[in-house]
């Protein structure tokens, strides 16, 4: 096809699409990007994170493909992918070391997927990829220093500064879902007691929620979800309070204060200027998180820190990580040497 043609045609040969792609416990979420980072095309498919790392990464392969598909593009648009996950993560090899509440270890993910579509694959923590998101088109697009708390079937955290996402020098960090803060609490998906995710993620109130259903003191919840962990979700929990259950109401506020106790010493620790909130629990909730989370973090900083930050949900909801995952991958592309 000629270059008229093709420019009558409305296609074009150059690589001028980007595909964000996020990892979660519980679904993976692909969408394709125009060069403003407009999305036009996208898939969404539960993770099945049971079926182990192999299954997984096809569902990750088919949900881009359906993702490109539903651009009506083909894969020689695609100049490049970035690939939100959970951590921890070697973000020089492009390895998913370990996602404690999926069970995959050690996959090369960049490696795979590179070969498979033949773009650059740029891999980065799923909560950092949220952040970076609303920091480049979101609620903190004018803030320097941004926090990011998810609180999902785990609890993830990011930290953006000036533009730039803070890792280690290979490794992803800032797992603040892994802080201990009950030493002899719950169990963990990590292997150890009273991390902050144990008694404060979506897993966790889903636990204590069922429990108030089994001893017949959420009624309305048992009428929605039962005891079944994978039905008491954010919309069920929602509804739940909406409707009366006061002691899932309760659940949830100790939760997000637990957060905030957490987001106070990390107010301490690097001065943000926001807190940033995000996940489906706070997407279905924001009245409740932001003000337990405020509140909390109140009591915990340092007086003279006081009124110098401010707590908020994320404004772009599921498009967070997605939009700042693939503009993540054409920020690195752009840092590399000629």
């Amino acid at each position: 096809m000629s270059d008229s043609a093709v420019q009558e045609s409305g296609q074009t040969s150059e690589r001028d699409l980007w595909i964000g792609i996020d990892l979660g416990g519980t679904k993976m979420f692909a969408a394709v990007c125009d060069a403003n980072f407009e999305i036009v095309g996208r898939k969404r498919k539960s993770t099945k994170g049971h079926q182990g790392a192999e299954a997984g990464v096809e569902r990750v392969v088919q949900t881009i493909e359906q993702a490109i598909e539903d651009a009506k593009v083909t894969r020689d648009r695609i100049a490049g992918i970035g690939f939100a996950a959970p951590g921890p993560l070697d973000l020089i090899d492009g390895i998913i070391l370990e996602t404690p509440n999926l069970g995959w270890r050690d996959v090369p993910i960049c490696k795979l997927l590179k070969k498979e579509f033949g773009c650059p694959v740029t891999l980065l923590n799923d909560v950092d990829a949220g952040v970076y998101g609303e920091c480049q088109f979101g609620v903190a697009k004018d803030a320097a220093s941004v926090v990011g708390l998810f609180p999902g079937t785990g609890i993830g955290g990011g930290f953006v500064r000036n533009g730039d996402i803070l890792s280690g020098s290979r490794y992803s960090c800032f797992e603040v879902g892994h802080i201990r803060v009950h030493p002899d609490g719950p169990l963990c998906g990590c292997g150890r007691r009273g991390c902050l995710e144990a008694v404060a993620s979506r897993l966790a109130i889903a636990s204590a929620c069922a429990k108030a259903v089994y001893r017949g003191q959420a009624p309305r919840l048992k009428e929605i979800a039962g005891t079944d962990l994978c039905d008491i979700r954010s919309g069920a929990l929602k509804q739940a309070i909406k409707e009366g259950d006061t002691v899932v109401e309760q659940i949830v506020r100790d939760a997000a204060r637990q957060l905030g106790t957490a987001a106070g010493s990390i107010v301490n620790l690097l001065h943000p200027d926001i807190i940033l909130l995000g996940g489906g629990l706070v997407e279905a909730l924001p009245e409740i998180y932001v003000k337990e989370v405020q509140n909390a973090a109140d009591d915990q900083i340092m007086p003279s820190f006081k009124k110098s930050f401010r707590v908020c949900a994320s404004e772009l909801g599921d498009f967070a990580a997605i939009k700042g995952a693939a503009a993540w991958a054409k920020k690195k592309q752009a840092e590399q040497p000629a």
